[in-house]
């Protein structure tokens, strides 16, 4: 079965952000991966209690970017990093906490497989709104990706539920969606149509 990751950009949310996060974990996605990259640690984790709050009882994973103390602070074991940010990790971190990155091509995905992460968000897939000047890359990236490592690969970019298939049958683990999550008007359908149209 594959897994549902929603990730955050408040300035996406038109409404409450962290009614939206109730909302989205009622749901039931494997997890929600708090972005929010212009905050600074003390900001995020003020932030990532409230998203905790919400989203842990209801058992959706929170996952924390960047901030490894935060995690630590919040008992969490869930860490996503960039490439840069995991190739300065400190030693012990990654038999300590589950970490994810983010990659960009077949290379950094096989350097961060060789450096121990848990799992690997592979994009962007499709053309996206958030990345207007920059090309997708595409399907076959995917599937290579996938073909090269044994660790699962999250596909990001452009995610629809209706192309959800395709990025499966490439051997992704799962999707990662920012846009529709922040932006649909109903977070629960929304969610619902994910899992149910991929049977995710």
């Amino acid at each position: 079965m594959a897994d549902l990751i929603c990730v955050t950009q408040r300035s996406l949310c038109s409404d409450d952000f962290l009614e939206r996060i109730r909302r989205l974990a009622q749901a039931k996605p494997q997890a929600i991966l708090l972005r929010e990259k212009d905050l600074g640690e003390a900001d995020y984790e003020v932030l990532a209690r409230e998203v905790q709050e919400r989203c842990v009882p209801l058992g959706v994973r929170l996952i924390v970017r960047r901030y490894v103390g935060v995690a630590r602070r919040l008992g969490l074991r869930q860490v996503h990093l960039s490439m840069e940010e995991l190739r300065q990790a400190e030693p012990g971190m990654l038999t300590e906490l589950q970490v994810g990155v983010s990659i960009h091509s077949v290379e950094e995905a096989t350097e961060a497989q060789a450096l121990g992460v848990a799992y690997l968000v592979a994009g962007h897939i499709y053309a996206t709104d958030c990345k207007k000047e920059l090309e997708p890359r595409g399907l076959d990236f995917l599937r290579e990706v996938c073909q090269t490592v044994s660790i699962p690969v999250f596909a990001i970019g452009g995610v629809t539920a209706e192309r959800g298939p395709e990025l499966l049958a490439c051997g992704a683990a799962g999707c990662c969606v920012m846009s529709g999550a922040m932006q649909c008007s109903t977070p629960e359908e929304y969610i619902c149509s994910m899992l149910t149209k991929n049977q995710i």
